[in-house]
């Protein structure tokens, strides 16, 4: 039985449609939806201190929208979080600490568009995370940014 899902989204247009999946998902299981969106606080660190703070709330702004566009497509209520961390390893540990049965991800997000089949951050979650993970591929012929 499916209780509980969690979409780990960086609002990337490749990830709409594993966010459709996942919340598709949860409505058939009548499950609690968790959406996450993790701040890498590696980009954050490697930026120029004359923008660290400007691009943080950049980062936290574009975590809003994300998380915004999830609750605005599902039928019930949505549990938030933004976390700062690695991706994988914040996604893996949320997905522990809330008794998480399912983590639903896209195959690509904003920066995987460097390997072949799995984004760097969705081959780890498949690889370390302790639950199911649905990972969700974009479609041929869908917009990807």
């Amino acid at each position: 039985m499916i209780d509980s899902v969690v979409i780990a989204t960086d609002g990337s247009a490749s990830v709409e449609r594993a966010v459709t999946v996942a919340l598709d998902l949860a409505n058939r299981f009548d499950a609690t939806v968790h959406a996450l969106y993790v701040i890498d606080d590696s980009e954050i660190d490697t930026a120029p201190d004359s923008i660290r703070a400007e691009f943080r709330d950049a980062l936290e702004d574009a975590a809003d929208e994300a998380l915004a566009a999830v609750k605005a497509g599902a039928a019930g209520e949505v549990v938030t979080a933004i976390e700062t961390g690695r991706p994988a390893s914040v996604i893996c540990e949320y997905a522990r600490d809330n008794d998480i049965d399912v983590v639903a991800t896209g195959t690509r997000g904003r920066h995987g568009e460097h390997r072949f089949l799995l984004g760097s951050v969705a081959e780890t979650v498949v690889r370390r995370c302790s639950v199911p993970v649905l990972t969700v591929r974009q479609l041929e012929g869908e917009a990807s940014q």
